[in-house]
């Protein structure tokens, strides 16, 4: 083909496959590499969410943000043909400078609602996640490799008349950077659908930023409790990380809902049990404006021209439907051996969960 020729990124000898760094080693259309930022202050006033992702097979990249103060969820979502520069990470208004790999990265939005230019720098090493494969019958259908970091962030964020100086003493950075296969709309249904239906969910992912060190949990289980995704660890520079065993949580629900008010979660070996208490300080629903399943009026890697651009707010006051089957990130206060914590605990559970006495997806909190 005439128009196939090297892109910048071959210049590098990060080659794996005998390809130009502008495909991937799979045709499988799914094929995603993407990443999420959360960004909280101590008090539960503002969680900005924002992540990037590209999608090499459909061509696509996209990228998002959203900003929840108060009960108001303001929106910007962008999208538009993937170029040959995988460097350059911006759509529309919203980028991701990467000043020091995994040290240093520069988030900014020049939309103006929200808008926000950040310094997000690493305080802990990056933690590598328990590598995630899901099959729907005999069917590859999500194969995951992450990392996970907390640090602080300096910058300002603004919405509408509010404006928010954030630094690292009273706001908290997460982020999660993954790649892989990962369902892009456009395929549901079919026999696997019908043969395999889905009967259950259940899911914490829990990064925590302490002063002196950091810690993840996640959790994934089917609708018997048989899980499928497990670690617990804590990061403390200069010491060999550390496993403490099989993370058990205890949620207390708001009643009526699924929608999380607390929890307690058992960490810890044989030698020395722990227990890490959340207080939930605000709640942003992934799929209400990040565009992750099941959100209708926009999802990850699909195709909406060259270009595109939304910006919109959504009022939280009113019922969100869609909220109960996706997962919600939470801005939470963390307390474990009288050490004070923030991180996000995000949380999904949708249909039968034995374990938690949800007996379908009508099934909720007494």
């Amino acid at each position: 083909m005439a128009d196939d020729r090297p892109v910048p990124l071959d210049e590098y000898p990060v080659h794996q496959v005998p390809l130009s760094m502008k495909h991937v080693a799979t045709g499988d259309r799914n094929a995603y590499d993407r990443c999420i930022f959360h960004v909280l202050d101590h008090e539960g006033r503002a969680l900005l969410i924002l992540g990037l992702g590209v999608y090499p097979n459909v061509g696509v990249i996209d990228a998002y943000a959203t900003l929840r103060t108060g009960d108001t969820l303001h929106a910007v979502r962008a999208s538009d043909a993937l170029g040959d520069d995988r460097m350059h990470l911006a759509v529309g208004p919203l980028s991701i400078e990467v000043e020091e790999p995994l040290r240093r990265l520069r988030l900014r939005c020049e939309d103006n609602s929200p808008s926000y230019d950040l310094t997000w720098t690493a305080e802990f090493p990056a933690l590598w996640e328990p590598h995630h494969v899901q099959y729907r019958g005999d069917r590859l259908t999500l194969e995951g490799r992450r990392f996970v970091q907390a640090g602080g962030v300096e910058g300002v964020i603004r919405a509408g008349d509010e404006e928010f100086r954030v630094s690292p003493g009273g706001w908290t950075g997460t982020r999660d950077r993954s790649w892989g296969v990962r369902p892009i709309p456009g395929e549901e249904g079919g026999r696997l659908a019908e043969d395999h239906p889905t009967e259950g969910f259940h899911w914490i992912w829990c990064p925590v930023r302490f002063e002196d060190r950091f810690l993840m949990v996640v959790v994934q289980e089917d609708a018997d409790g048989y899980r499928t995704l497990n670690d617990a660890t804590v990061v403390r520079p200069g010491h060999r990380d550390r496993q403490l065993g099989w993370p058990q949580a205890e949620i207390t629900y708001r009643p009526g809902t699924r929608h999380p008010e607390r929890a307690v979660i058992h960490l810890g070996d044989t030698r020395k049990p722990q227990e890490l208490e959340v207080e939930i300080l605000t709640s942003s629903p992934l799929a209400i404006g990040a565009g992750y399943p099941p959100a209708d009026d926009w999802q990850h890697g699909t195709w909406r021209g060259r270009a595109w651009t939304d910006t919109r707010t959504y009022d939280l006051t009113q019922p969100t439907p869609l909220a109960a089957y996706g997962v919600t990130d939470h801005a939470a206060r963390f307390r474990l051996d009288g050490r004070l914590g923030h991180g996000i605990f995000e949380h999904g559970t949708f249909g039968r969960h034995d374990p938690s006495g949800f007996t379908g997806f009508d099934s909720v909190a007494p």
